[in-house]
């Protein structure tokens, strides 16, 4: 399970990238590996050895991210990218960010630009960071959602009751800039030479379903699902990854975690079509 961070300079402790891996070891689960990579350059180098170490190994690995794996539905209409949704989203993120191996990155230029071709103002982004004022990027005090906008949540923002939209690209509990330099990073493992013949991101490569054929799933988590277990001279970034990891361990000891693969049972035909195409959906939400 990963914890992810959109730092813009190399950072370890609260607030950075944490990553734990629990594997289960003579009947039992347990913590063997848990880093704090100062940056995502580092944190996605080492993901993608262990994974191919562990695909070697013949084990079967659920890798989560905390942050959304896709927009609101609409997004990619909106920016007129044909065939399926979510692959041209993430391309596109892939191709704008310039994410450096110090952490700097061009994040807030890539909300903006989105802006501007969305809705020609500052709009659906928000949250710049920088001193400078941005024609199509605000700080903060940007519209309200009309209806002829795309939402502000996702299905299953609604579901999970999160705190944070993926416009919000700043200030408490915001998820927007994880999501934009985020995403190319799983993008890039997904496409690691070792890892892309046995790898599957859910729900896009999947459909709401549990797959059996892929050694390693990427997934969307949301660790604060589950209140982290206390642990001394632990920030709660390092605490939560190893929470929400033996959190579905145990389900899985359980045989109850396939189940959460198939999403809300109550979704109608076109919000599971939405969720597999374009939104995607938090593991257990």
């Amino acid at each position: 399970m990963v914890d992810w961070s959109a730092a813009a300079s190399p950072t370890k402790g609260k607030d950075s990238i944490w990553w734990a891996l629990l594997r289960r070891q003579d009947d039992e689960v347990r913590l063997v590996r848990r880093e704090n990579p100062t940056t995502r350059e580092k944190a996605t180098k080492d993901l993608a050895e262990i994974l191919a170490i562990l695909a070697d190994e013949g084990e079967r690995v659920l890798v989560g991210f905390d942050f959304p794996f896709g927009y609101p539905t609409g997004t990619a209409s909106r920016l007129s990218m044909p065939g399926l949704p979510w692959r041209h989203m993430w391309q596109e993120l892939a191709d704008l960010l310039n994410d450096q191996p110090d952490n700097g990155n061009n994040r807030i230029d890539v909300a903006e630009s989105l802006n501007e071709r969305l809705s020609g103002e500052p709009f659906p982004f928000w949250g710049n960071v920088r001193e400078e004022s941005r024609p199509y990027l605000v700080r903060r005090g940007r519209r309200a959602h009309c209806a002829k906008d795309l939402t502000e949540w996702r299905l299953c923002d609604k579901r999970a009751r999160t705190t944070s939209s993926v416009w919000q690209l700043a200030g408490a509990g915001s998820v927007g800039s994880q999501v934009v330099t985020g995403i190319p990073r799983v993008l890039q493992l997904r496409t690691d030479p070792q890892l892309a013949m046995i790898s599957h991101i859910w729900p896009f490569e999947t459909g709401l379903r549990y797959d059996p054929r892929p050694q390693i799933i990427f997934a969307e988590v949301y660790p604060s699902l589950v209140d982290p277990e206390p642990e001394a001279d632990m920030v709660k970034d390092a605490r939560q990854v190893r929470t929400i990891a033996a959190h579905f361990a145990t389900l899985d000891d359980a045989g109850d975690l396939a189940v959460l693969f198939e999403g809300d049972s109550t979704l109608t035909a076109e919000e599971r079509e939405i969720v597999e195409n374009e939104e995607a959906w938090i593991l257990g939400a």
